[in-house]
């Protein structure tokens, strides 16, 4: 059923200017990211404007591509045009916002909005889990929590469906209050207040009142009433509570709370009456975000029965989508666990960017909650299709199967998941961007398993969506455009993406197909090896080599990859090149101005500008330098003197070739301390990783990678006996220990173990026990409730990169880069 507004009712609402095309088309689309495949006639692009991006810039782009509907700032330059309807308003932002809040006053149905610090997403899936048998649900996709997100989840709501569940999130004051009318919620769910996001609040008790303010018109809001803040925060808004309790009496109660080896048993009570349910959960968080979720079910009116039986039933919510390596050169975009439209469209979009200049292929089940008719819900998934460019869908299940004429041309179509493992069509899928995509009772992980290339337990997961929060807040340090010379066009500072050494250990080619989407200028390598690889995975950016072996310049040619020059044989070498290939790339001259690694001295400028004074044929991309201390204050005196070292050395080069190259010098550490350092790019490298040049601004960054291994056994050593080899680790009392198939193979460094590191398992310290093996280690888990199966991280989120470097006494650098190539790379996505 669709959502869709007339555009003339769009620009009435909003009060906006209204430059009428022949059509008064319906809007069933907001874009705001040109980067995405777009339906031009039913879309509205929406120009938002940031520090970092500004939509106005690719509106002609758009045009040109059929777009025919804008939403822009009046006070920006817009190109004349013709067949293009604009609207024109104040502030784009502010009027998404009103379009959602506009749009969701034609609804009368109940509405559950969320808010807190953690568990926002989990309650909003669960619910959707514990409800949709009977309502048809609309809800924001993935953690669409923000300023941007909660208006393009509520523009979802069609007059098909008969509940809404949606979540905000915030980071400020004032923001809450923006987002209150669009999501109106009737029902409101506050699940806690911790520390994410807290630097934009004095304490917890003013975080708490503007998250309440999402509750100022709801009729109920559901919250634990052992939370003080937010219970204090709610009873100033005067609105009426619904609450849990572990303590005293409450709309729900809990009696008791047993843990056992794979669930956690509650004895609760509820109007008068005491019933029992069972949680597939032992975590804490999972605990709490469970019993707000049978807080609202009670509350919506289903029984005590009812509960326990959709209980018992939850499944982890798969929080991010997995890019692994597949079979035959392919990349597997894992999301095995649900299938529904809504989270259709996010993991399209995440295979239209790993997937650009690739064969794309689709592998889809039946959707299993789906309530539209079968030709209906064809016709969506052939649009949806239709729209990336998707050159294969597998098709798998009756629901699929009823319309299988009506899905796109190039569909191979299987009964179910036992026939499509019969004849997985991997030749057709050879070199190909592959999402797997089905509901849960299709077991498509069988699918991703049978196409992955590895299927060592042990992994290294790498947050997509974390690198890109790190990008864009050095992207924030960058406040506006370098000098240029008279004459030329202002241009922002370029950023430089280091991808050398695999990309730090966390998977060069994913990472580069990353910044390629996030269009960074530059990719950096150590070798011209590392530039290959990228070149045949279908990289196209710029590529610099930073440490060039003699390797061929036919070579380099051939693969389009940009030399740094370094020493007069170097500059020699690519001058002959240049001088018998007028389509030779472009180099980069390297200075030492203080590291002394590689680059020309002061005193070989006179040599250099010979040199180049009679090379017209050279093309020189760029001029640069490297840092020796950017990082350290104690070192500063000697940075600006390296700094200005530089300047004084490139303007001397500069007057001899008559042009201006990029002129870089400036690393992760040096973009928020020194930027006059910025020049015309920065190259960024282990900050994109979470790791900052101090704690504060590490704090700023989000941690990228996951270290995690399966326990393989489980067993109990008695006092006296010894573990491991040489027998170094003797048992000081009864205990229990894990074995994990991770060892120095995988990167595991053999100094820990003997009372130093640890992994973490369900949240706890199991410390290393025992020296640690080629394949295997262990540790101490007698303190730790885990079983045969569960992850042991020796790095995380909670627990980032940053400590083990710490017990090591080493640099992150270098635990990141010690990960063996033999453990399997998975790549998450929001």
């Amino acid at each position: 059923m669709s959502n869709g507004q007339r555009l003339s009712g769009i620009a009435r609402a909003l009060g906006a200017e209204f430059t009428a095309g022949p059509f008064d088309p319906v809007i069933e689309h907001l874009a705001i990211d040109s980067r995405k495949a777009i339906a031009t006639e039913s879309t509205l692009f929406i120009a938002l404007s940031g520090q970092r991006h500004d939509g106005h810039a690719y509106i002609a782009e758009l045009a040109k591509a059929g777009v025919k509907n804008f939403l822009v700032n009046a006070s920006a330059p817009i190109p004349k045009i013709g067949g293009i309807t604009v609207l024109k308003v104040p502030d784009t932002l502010s009027a998404l916002q009103m379009i959602g809040a506009w749009h969701r006053s034609h609804f009368q149905i109940p509405v559950i909005g969320i808010t807190g610090s953690n568990g926002k997403t989990i309650v909003k899936e669960w619910l959707y889990q514990l409800l949709n048998d009977e309502d048809h649900i609309v809800r924001s996709p993935g953690s669409w929590n923000s300023q941007v997100g909660v208006p393009l989840s509520v523009w979802e709501m069609n007059a098909g469906h008969t509940l809404g569940i949606f979540e905000a999130g915030i980071s400020r004051l004032g923001e809450m209050e923006r987002l209150a009318p669009i999501i109106a919620p009737t029902i409101g769910v506050f699940t806690n207040v911790g520390p994410a996001h807290s630097s934009g609040f004095i304490n917890d008790a003013e975080k708490a009142s503007e998250k309440a303010r999402l509750f100022a018109g709801a009729m109920e809001v559901i919250h634990c009433a052992e939370h003080e803040v937010v219970t204090k925060a709610l009873l100033k808004l005067g609105v009426p509570l619904v609450s849990w309790s572990r303590k005293q009496e409450a709309f729900l109660q809990v009696l008791s709370e047993e843990v056992e080896e794979v669930s956690t048993r509650l004895t609760l009570k509820h109007g008068g009456h005491s019933f029992d349910v069972v949680l597939p959960f032992i975590d804490h968080a999972s605990v709490e975000n469970a019993l707000h979720c049978i807080t609202v079910m009670l509350h919506l009116g289903r029984s005590p029965r009812r509960v326990t039986e959709r209980i018992s039933q939850l499944r982890p919510v798969a929080m991010r989508l997995e890019t692994v390596d597949g079979v035959h050169g392919s990349t597997i975009l894992n999301d095995a666990y649900s299938n529904d439209l809504a989270s259709l469209g996010i993991a399209m979009e995440h295979l239209q960017r790993i997937g650009k200049g690739r064969k794309k292929a689709v592998v889809l089940s039946d959707m299993a909650d789906n309530k539209e008719a079968p030709a209906q819900l064809a016709g969506r998934i052939n649009a949806a299709m239709r729209k990336a460019q998707v050159d294969l869908l597998v098709a798998v299940g009756p629901q699929l199967g009823m319309e299988h004429a009506a899905l796109p041309k190039n569909t191979l179509y299987f009964t179910d998941t036992e026939a499509l493992l019969a004849a997985l069509p991997l030749q057709q899928l050879e070199h190909a961007a592959v999402l797997v995509k089905g509901a849960r009772t299709f077991a498509f992980e069988r699918v991703v398993e049978r196409l992955q290339e590895k299927v060592h337990g042990t992994v290294l997961e790498v947050d997509l969506d974390a690198v890109r929060h790190n990008l864009n807040y050095f992207r924030s340090l960058i406040p506006g455009p370098s000098p240029v010379e008279k004459g030329e066009q202002p241009m922002r500072t370029r950023i430089m993406c280091m991808v050398k050494a695999d990309g730090y250990g966390a998977g060069a080619v994913e990472l580069a197909r990353l910044f390629a989407h996030e269009q960074v200028h530059y990719l950096g390598v150590a070798y011209a090896d590392e530039g290959i690889v990228l070149r045949q995975a279908g990289i196209h950016l710029p590529i610099m080599v930073m440490n060039p072996e003699p390797v061929p310049h036919e070579v380099m040619h051939r693969f389009r990859l940009e030399t740094e020059v370094y020493n007069m044989r170097s500059l020699r070498d690519a001058i002959a090149h240049a001088t018998d290939r007028s389509d030779a790339p472009p180099v980069h001259i390297k200075l030492d101005t203080g590291m002394h690694r590689l680059g020309f001295q002061e005193s070989d400028l006179d040599e250099l500008c010979a040199a180049l004074k009679n090379a017209p044929a050279l093309k020189v991309a760029s001029i640069l330098s490297h840092l020796a201390a950017s990082e350290d204050p104690a070192h500063d005196a000697f940075t600006r003197e390296q700094i200005a070292m530089f300047e004084r050395m490139s303007e001397r080069i500069i007057g001899i070739l008559g042009y201006r190259p990029l002129l870089h010098m400036a690393n992760s550490g040096a973009v928020g301390r020194f930027p006059e350092a910025h020049f015309d790019m920065v190259r960024l490298g282990i900050g994109l990783h979470g790791v900052g040049v101090h704690v504060e601004e590490t704090a700023r960054l989000l941690p990228t990678a996951a270290l995690r291994s399966p326990i393989a056994q489980i067993k109990r050593i008695a006092k006296g006996e010894s573990v491991s080899y040489g027998r170094r680790f003797v048992a000081q009392h009864d205990m229990r220990i894990a074995i994990l198939p991770l060892g120095y193979a995988d990167g595991l460094d053999r100094k820990l173990g003997h009372g130093v590191g640890r992994l973490w398992i369900n949240g706890k310290s199991a410390p290393f026990v025992g020296t640690i093996c080629m394949d295997m280690c262990m540790v101490d888990v007698t303190a730790t409730t885990c079983q045969e199966g569960d992850m042991g991280f020796l790095f995380n989120a909670m627990h980032p990169v940053t400590e083990v470097a710490a017990d090591l006494g080493t640099i992150s650098y270098e635990v990141l880069t010690s990960i063996s190539p033999r453990v399997k790379r998975v790549y998450v996505l929001g």
